[in-house]
């Protein structure tokens, strides 16, 4: 593990030499690419420091034993060996887990799909919740949130709606949301109060950026149409509205919450280039063994994964079976305890995979 540390350092200090090179500076590629490789070994070079700072301290202080002490500095010096040991543990700890093998999209800013399912309007009404929910909790981390399409329904809910969250780490803190979320209440349009169970499913696609996904105009189809809102009546009676279709693969996207028609079709583009870097993956994760696969996050996206119980004011999440109850809360943002969980669980799991715990 220290081998791989040392290493990790010695390229950090290469990455900040050529970071200050005339040569580097003029190349903005170059220099985009060693600017996200620094912030990349940032954390893991800064604990790593301090955990040599720690051990020199502790070995100094175990060499003090040696010394000729009274009663009252040896106890003090023993206090200080046992916080100096307990912090070296916290920070091995910590540089196993920053050595864990990163995925690779966690820096990514992240196209999310929230979409009605099973229970009518309700289920719409619940969709409305779940966007609201991941708005408010990306205002709280400094996230920018971008409504790319919306498909409203007259009771105020979304049968389906597509926006961007952009952001540091924007993928690592969303991407355990993709999955089929249950809502258990009383609708509003219940009117003999029995509890209902709905469902609203969420994906979320790291966003690709153009040299990352080629798109060929020959394997786009690109079709325009005039919008419409709630209910599906006429908003407009220009063809704003954008339709692309990938002819190799068959993906559609639609965009029309944009009054020009080439600002639906880059928004459209972005949901598809997104679209098609998640197909690739997903393609390239089905040939592997399913190692990765039985981390929390990865698996079946059908797959019900939060149960959010309004009676009772509990939010579930089956994966990791934590239960939370303090439904408004979460529902107004306050998702951190949750994700942090779930980020944890699958730090274990890889910690267990690697034999290290």
């Amino acid at each position: 593990m220290f081998d791989r540390l040392s290493a990790v350092e010695e390229r950090y200090e290469e990455v900040n030499n050529l970071l200050c090179d005339p040569d580097v500076i003029s190349d903005t590629k170059r220099l985009r690419e060693l600017s996200i490789e620094q912030r990349s070994l940032e954390e893991t070079v800064t604990v790593y420091r301090e955990y040599k700072s720690v051990t020199e301290q502790l070995d100094g202080a175990k060499m003090m034993l040696d010394d000729k002490l009274d009663d009252e500095m040896r106890e003090m010096v023993k206090a200080e060996i046992a916080d100096l040991t307990k912090q070296k543990e916290q920070l091995e700890h910590k540089l196993k887990i920053l050595l864990l093998p990163k995925d690779p999209n966690d820096d990514k800013n992240v196209i999310v799909e929230v979409r009605g399912a099973a229970g009518g309007d309700e289920a719409a009404l619940f969709a409305s919740d779940l966007y609201r929910m991941y708005t408010r909790y990306a205002e709280r981390q400094g996230f920018k949130v971008e409504v790319i399409e919306a498909n409203e329904t007259e009771l105020g809910g979304y049968k389906e709606i597509i926006f961007s969250v952009s952001g540091q780490g924007a993928y690592s803190k969303l991407k355990f949301e993709s999955g089929a979320h249950r809502v258990q209440r009383i609708p509003a349009t219940e009117s003999g109060g029995r509890i209902h169970t709905s469902t609203s499913t969420v994906l979320v696609l790291p966003e690709a950026e153009e040299v990352e996904v080629e798109l060929n105009e020959k394997d786009i189809r690109i079709d325009t149409f005039c919008s419409s809102g709630a209910g599906g009546q006429s908003v407009n009676t220009t063809k704003s509205a954008v339709r692309v279709t990938h002819i190799p693969t068959g993906i559609v996207v639609s965009c029309q919450d944009e009054k020009s028609q080439h600002s639906n079709k880059d928004k459209a583009l972005r949901v598809l280039r997104a679209r098609l870097f998640d197909f690739h993956q997903q393609q390239a994760m089905a040939e592997q063994d399913a190692t990765r696969k039985s981390l929390v996050g990865t698996g079946d996206r059908s797959e019900r994964i939060r149960t959010y119980n309004f009676p009772q004011s509990r939010v579930t999440d089956h994966r990791i079976g934590m239960t939370l109850h303090r439904l408004e809360s979460i529902l107004s943002g306050e998702l951190d305890e949750v994700i942090d969980n779930l980020i944890m669980h699958e730090q274990t799991e890889l910690l267990q995979s690697q034999g290290v715990v």
